[in-house]
């Protein structure tokens, strides 16, 4: 049984797509088989695994149109040790395609349930908008991963976000819960950002992550490579710490975690389609 979690926020720059790589990426480095699903119709995070979406020639379309299954879709990130079920401008016209379509807001979390035991973490990349694709990944998803900045917008994005979960779990999916809240590109020198993560943890209590990801030029470099930043420069603070965040997300929902230096290698069905070049 695979853990399914998305990762969503309804503000968009807070650093989802850097997130879903990297933390897939750090739970590959911890052995575990990981699928990320790339539902933002821009493709960053597929584009972000090395994979290059303009010559997939199956995507996340495909298995949301019921025209092949995740199996047949899902390519391997070769440098990541992860698999991509990956997205490109096919999608984008997807929300307009689903409309007419039975199930319409369940046809990923139905694809998903026939590759379960392929998987030990799916990890889910969501557009920055409450759309149709958006709640497919929600309606998949055991959780909710929030990525979010300790700055005052970001608060407000945030409530907006626990509004609809509550709407999802009341009408589509009980069992959706938010897994934690994730301090990313976290300044300390800041007093701002400084008070902004103690609002969080007064009000949120446990379900924000200890783990705080600085702010780091090499994450933000790594997508010009084609390369979550734990492959890029994995010795970087920022690359450290998604490992470090990927542990305990492991440990949260009672996955055991290896001692460091011991992980297995991550298992991969195939190899990628294609892969995106350094730069691209």
């Amino acid at each position: 049984m695979s853990h399914i979690f998305c990762v969503a926020n309804q503000k968009g720059g807070v650093g989802k797509t850097t997130t879903t790589v990297n933390l897939a990426a750090g739970l590959a480095r911890q052995g575990q088989r990981v699928l990320l699903v790339d539902l933002d119709p821009q493709g960053n995070a597929t584009m972000g695994s090395g994979v290059d979406k303009r010559e997939l020639p199956l995507s996340v379309y495909d298995v949301l149109m019921g025209e092949a299954s995740v199996a047949e879709a899902a390519v391997v990130a070769p440098a990541c040790g992860y698999q991509v079920l990956g997205a490109n401008r096919e999608l984008a016209g997807a929300e307009i395609e689903l409309v007419s379509l039975p199930q319409r807001d369940r046809r990923l979390k139905a694809a998903l349930a026939q590759a379960a035991a392929d998987y030990d973490f799916v990890l889910v990349d969501c557009p920055p908008s409450l759309s149709i694709l958006t709640l497919n990944g929600l309606c998949a998803a055991h959780g909710v991963v929030v990525p979010m900045q300790c700055e005052y917008f970001a608060l407000e994005g945030v409530t907006d976000l626990l509004h609809t979960i509550t709407q999802v779990r009341a009408n589509l999916n009980p069992d959706l819960q938010i897994i934690g809240l994730l301090r990313v590109m976290f300044d300390p020198r800041t007093t701002l950002q400084q008070q902004v993560s103690e609002q969080l943890q007064a009000h949120f209590g446990d379900k924000v992550f200890q783990t705080v990801i600085p702010r780091n030029v090499r994450l933000a470099e790594a997508p010009s490579h084609g390369l979550p930043g734990v492959v890029f420069d994995p010795a970087a603070k920022g690359s450290q710490a998604f490992v470090d965040f990927a542990r305990e997300m492991m440990a949260r929902v009672g996955v055991v975690v290896p001692a460091k230096g011991k992980a297995r290698k991550p298992m991969a069905k195939k190899a990628a389609a294609s892969v995106a070049r350094p730069g691209r």
